[in-house]
């Protein structure tokens, strides 16, 4: 865990995320990097010097059978406030318009609901379990989908929800999160979505590990890339 908090810290740090006292929810979804965001977060608020209080909430996307005791239980042991937001957005998106690219849709409505549930609860910041993966996949899902060169920054802020986006695990790679999560047996819940494996950022994850096998430590490489100033300027204004 030293390395995930290391990292966490350096960004934190180096993009202001926090700030004294914030309250700061956690955007669950029941996956390895959300849940070891939310543990990881916990852990640091005890010596980070900037003191703020987590909580922790999960958008049910209304599929059945759906059970969040493990999570609940994950959450009373950290002593950290859970929140389910019951919504219809799996009937929306699979029974009602039948997407043929459901994941754009129901991340769209799904984030929503997310800032509406917040606001209500008085929460000034929402932190995404997003990881150095993820940032270079939404680059090449950017380049190759929608011919433009961009990707998530560390920090956001929503003008027209007053709510600041914070992303703090941002340098760290996905395959320590799998390691940690599996070591700490974090309660991983069973995707139930019916494309989960068959989005185009899967798509992409597999090109991306086919590359790797080209050009070993590429992925660190583009990681150098996304932060360079002056070539990309994609997390800096």
């Amino acid at each position: 865990m030293k390395k995930i908090l290391s990292c966490m810290r350096r960004a934190m740090q180096e993009y202001a995320m926090i700030e004294e006292n914030d309250v700061i929810a956690v955007g669950v979804s029941g996956g390895k990097d959300s849940l070891m965001l939310l543990y990881a977060l916990n852990l640091l608020k005890r010596f980070y010097p900037v003191k703020y209080t987590l909580q922790a909430i999960i958008v049910d996307l209304g599929f059945e059978g759906t059970d969040y005791s493990k999570i609940q239980k994950m959450c009373d042991d950290l002593e950290v406030p859970f929140h389910i937001v019951k919504t219809d957005i799996a009937q929306v998106v699979f029974e009602e318009r039948k997407e043929k690219n459901p994941c754009a849709l129901c991340s769209k409505m799904k984030k929503g609901a997310l800032h509406d549930a917040i606001l209500k609860l008085g929460i000034n910041k929402l932190a995404f379990g997003h990881h150095a993966d993820d940032a270079i996949e939404t680059l090449f899902l950017s380049m190759l989908y929608e011919g433009r060169m961009h990707t998530f920054k560390p920090v956001t802020y929503l003008d027209r929800k007053q709510v600041t986006l914070i992303r703090p695990m941002i340098y760290i790679w996905e395959r320590e999160i799998v390691y940690q999560s599996n070591k700490l047996a974090l309660p991983v819940m069973h995707k139930n979505c019916p494309a989960d494996g068959e989005s185009k950022r899967e798509e992409v994850k597999q090109m991306i590990l086919s590359m790797k096998k080209q050009i070993p430590k590429c992925e660190e490489r583009i990681l150098n890339a996304i932060q360079n100033k002056e070539n990309f300027n994609l997390w800096f204004d």
